[in-house]
């Protein structure tokens, strides 16, 4: 990891932001922007699911290292079709919107832009920051997506993830769905999605080339996840 990377990673993880949230109020506020980086996720991971394996019909084998399929089917598997803390399968995704409920969270915003399927109804800040992540997804090579997959989300996730925790926990929320999602993805993602999620970026990024496109986008990825705590951090000022 080079040094501009590294010095975004830690940033985030140590983002003032965090500290923002100290009550249900304020968590709400947090639920309600961060679900956009929940939803876009899922188009990071069908992207490289749709350029390593064959999602098209009539089916053909993969070009990819068939280990590389492997891991890629996996990683959607757990993210598309898990198992709730109550043992039903859920994606991820509801899990969270389930962990919203729960709170009292906000969903008209995610709810307008999964009816209308339209980014310009969010606020231009979010918008701004779905749209980079659904235009890679779309447009970008598989060894940028795979980048911004890895650096972006699956690296970050755990440490992440931690901090909030414990913020969550020393505040005495309650919260038990949000917990067990955090808790969840700090486990998947620091033992098993983000080490498979480095070597597909590893084996993608073969020559030096891809290599420094790999580090831009990572770059790139960062930048985007840093505007979108800095926007929920400037939200969650309005109840202070």
């Amino acid at each position: 990891m080079n040094n501009r990377i590294l010095s975004l990673h830690q940033s985030l993880v140590h983002h003032p932001m965090f500290t923002k949230i100290r009550d249900l109020e304020s968590l709400r506020t947090f639920m309600s922007y961060h679900v956009f980086a929940v939803w876009d996720f899922m188009s990071l991971l069908k992207s490289l699911q749709r350029h390593i394996t064959c999602v098209e019909l009539p089916w053909f084998d993969s070009k990819f290292n068939p280990e590389l399929v492997r891991l890629i089917n996996q990683i959607v598997v757990g993210e598309e079709s898990d198992i709730d803390q109550s043992g039903a399968a859920a994606s991820h995704f509801a899990l969270y919107l389930k962990a919203m409920d729960e709170v009292g969270a906000d969903k008209r915003s995610i709810t307008r832009l999964i009816e209308t399927r339209d980014i310009s109804v969010l606020p231009k800040e979010i918008s701004d920051i779905v749209h980079f992540h659904l235009d890679v997804a779309i447009h970008a090579p598989v060894h940028e997506v795979a980048a911004c997959f890895f650096y972006g989300r699956e690296k970050l996730i755990p440490e992440m993830f931690t901090s909030i925790v414990e913020i969550l926990k020393n505040a005495g929320l309650n919260c038990p769905t949000l917990i067990y999602y955090l808790e969840h993805h700090i486990e998947l993602d620091g033992e098993d999605h983000g080490p498979k999620a480095m070597t597909l970026m590893t084996e993608l990024a073969d020559c030096p080339t891809k290599i420094k496109e790999v580090e831009a986008m990572a770059i790139k990825s960062l930048q985007k996840r840093s505007q979108l705590w800095n926007y929920i951090q400037n939200q969650i000022k309005v109840y202070e």
